[in-house]
C-alpha cells in the first residue's frame, strides 16, 4: 500500500472536526508587540544565532531522545539555542504549571484539545499569521478562539487491539476455535470467544496470555482511564447526537466493564498485580510473543519493533465494546497534541520558536526525523515525501479502504485529569477486589457532572 494514500485519508477525515472545535475566552497581554513574519528570503538572510532562545515542553516521553537530538541539530545550523524538556508519562498538566511559573518558563507547549486549551488559552499565541500554519492542511487540525489559532496539531495517530497475527492463526487452526478467521472478529462477543480460547489453550499457544498485562501505573493506566473509556463516550455521543457534555449519563458504562473484565481475566498476570505493572511491562510481553493482544497505538511502534514480532505480524484491530452497529467500527484516531506559543514569553524568544517550528516541518532533518524516527503521520503540507514505514499505519488504512468509520477521539472532551484519576483509581480497586464495580460507575458519570462544574465555575 501506498503511504500517500494512508496520509491522504488522515488529512482528510472529517471525524476529527468536532473534537478540534475552537474554544471560546479572551487573551492576555494583547498590547504586547507582534512579531513580524519574516519573508523566506529575509530568514534566509538572517545571521546565525540571535537574541531568542527556545525551550519545549514534551508531551511524549516515547520521542525524548530524537527531540534533544533534533534540537542539536538545529543548534549546530542556526546557532539558536534550543532546550528539550520532556514530562514523566501521566505528569505533563502538573510539569508545565510548574515550569510555567519560572522564571524561564516553556516558550513551546503542548495542550491536549479544547479542555486542555481552556486552561492555557491566556498563554496562547496567535499563529494564524505565521509560517506554521499555513503549512497545515486543514483547519481541521488547529485549536481556534474566533479566528485566532492557539495550537496546531503536529502528529494524527491511531490506536486499538495491536495483535500477533502469527499467534493469532495458529489460534485459528486450533481444533475447538470458536472463530476461524479475522473476518469473524469484528465484534466484541467474537473477540470474547478468541481471547477466552486462547487463554484455555495458552500452553499450546506458548503465550502467557490473551491480552498483555493492564498495568495501572503512571506509565501505562492512560490506556485504560483515557483510551479505553473513549469508547463508551463515543457511543454515547453519537447516540445522542452530540460532541460534548456536561454530564455523561453512562449509558454504555457496562459495555466499558465487560472489555475491562476481559483484559483482567484472560491476562499475562494476575488482576491483583496491575498495580504494579508498567507500560515497558506490556510492551516486552506484545514484542517478545507472549501475548497476543496489546491496546495501544501506533506510537507504540518503536517499543516493540525489532524483536520477536515481525512487521509483517502486526496489525491493529478496533476496540469492540458490544455497542448496535461495531461490526463496522473502525480504529480510533485523532490528535491530543496540539503545538502552543507562549505569548508570555520574550518577543525574541516567540519569534524564535515560530522559526524552529517552521524549521521541523519544512527542513529534510525536521521532516525526517518526525516521520522517520519518531514514525509520525503528520497534518502538514509539507510531508508528502515523508511518511513513516509503520506496520500499524496501514492498518488504519486496510479499514479506511474497507469503509469502516472511525472513532474520533472524544476522551478531549473528558473534564479534568482529576476525573481520569478518580476513574482510574476505581478501576484498580475494582480489579484488586477492593473495590465494586459501583464506584467506577458512579466515579464515571457523578465525577463527570462535578468536575465539568468545577472546570466552568466562574
Amino acid at each position: 500500500m501506498k503511504f500517500k494514500k494512508v496520509f491522504a485519508m488522515l488529512m482528510t477525515a472529517t471525524m476529527l472536526t468536532s473534537m478540534l472545535a475552537g474554544c471560546g475566552g479572551s487573551t492576555e497581554n494583547e498590547d504586547k508587540e507582534t512579531p513580524k513574519e519574516e519573508s523566506s528570503e529575509a530568514k534566509g538572510d538572517k545571521e546565525k544565532g540571535g537574541d531568542g532562545k527556545v525551550y519545549y515542553l514534551n508531551f511524549k516521553p516515547e520521542q525524548a531522545d530524537q527531540w534533544v537530538e533534533l534540537a542539536k541539530t538545529y543548534t549546530d545550523e542556526t546557532g539558536v539555542e534550543v532546550e528539550v524538556q520532556t514530562a514523566a508519562a501521566g505528569t505533563y498538566e502538573s510539569t508545565l504549571k510548574s515550569e510555567m511559573a519560572k522564571d524561564e518558563p516553556p516558550t513551546l507547549f503542548q495542550v491536549n484539545g479544547p479542555v486542555g486549551l481552556a486552561s492555557w488559552k491566556d498563554y496562547c499565541y496567535d499563529l494564524s499569521d505565521f509560517q506554521i500554519y499555513k503549512d497545515v492542511s486543514s483547519d481541521d487540525y488547529v485549536l481556534k478562539d474566533g479566528d485566532a489559532v492557539q495550537g496546531i496539531a503536529y502528529v494524527i495517530e491511531t490506536y486499538g487491539l495491536i495483535y500477533n497475527k502469527a499467534l493469532l492463526n495458529k489460534y485459528f487452526e486450533l481444533p475447538d476455535a470458536e472463530i476461524k478467521s479475522i473476518d469473524e472478529l469484528n465484534n466484541f462477543e467474537a473477540l470474547k470467544k478468541v481471547a477466552d480460547g486462547i487463554q484455555k489453550n495458552k500452553d499450546e499457544l506458548g503465550v502467557s496470555g490473551a491480552f498483555t498485562s493492564a498495568g495501572m501505573d503512571a506509565s501505562s493506566d492512560w490506556r485504560f482511564k483515557t483510551h479505553l473509556a473513549n469508547l463508551p463516550v463515543y457511543y454515547e455521543y453519537k447516540e445522542d447526537g452530540i460532541t460534548s457534555s456536561e454530564a455523561i449519563k453512562g449509558t454504555y458504562i457496562e459495555n466499558f466493564k465487560n472489555v475491562w473484565d476481559l483484559y483482567l481475566k484472560d491476562s499475562t498476570c494476575e488482576p491483583s498485580m496491575i498495580s504494579s505493572k508498567t507500560g515497558e511491562d506490556a510492551a516486552s510481553e506484545f514484542a517478545l510473543g507472549e501475548a497476543v493482544f496489546y491496546q495501544n497505538g501506533t506510537w507504540a511502534y518503536n517499543d516493540i519493533k525489532d524483536m520477536e514480532v515481525a512487521d509483517e505480524d502486526m496489525g491493529m484491530l478496533p476496540i469492540y465494546i458490544g455497542a448496535e452497529g461495531e461490526e463496522n467500527q473502525g480504529l480510533c484516531t485523532g490528535s491530543e497534541n496540539y503545538w502552543c506559543v507562549n505569548k508570555k514569553a520574550s518577543e525574541e524568544d516567540i519569534q524564535a520558536t515560530l522559526d524552529f517550528l517552521t524549521w521541523v516541518v519544512e527542513s529534510d532533518e525536521g521532516r525526517d526525523m518526525l516521520a522517520n524516527e519518531m514514525g509520525f503521520i503528520t497534518p502538514f503540507k509539507t510531508f508528502d515525501e515523508y511518511l513513516p514505514e509503520n506496520p500499524l499505519v496501514k492498518a488504519y488504512d486496510e479499514y479506511a479502504k474497507a469503509g469502516k468509520t472511525p472513532v474520533s477521539w472524544n476522551f478531549t472532551t473528558m473534564p479534568s485529569e482529576e476525573w481520569k484519576n478518580k476513574v482510574g483509581s476505581a478501576m484498580l480497586e475494582y480489579a484488586q477486589g477492593t473495590g465494586e464495580w459501583d464506584a467506577v460507575k458512579a466515579a464515571f458519570v457523578d465525577g463527570w457532572a462535578s468536575e465539568y462544574e468545577a472546570a466552568h465555575a466562574e
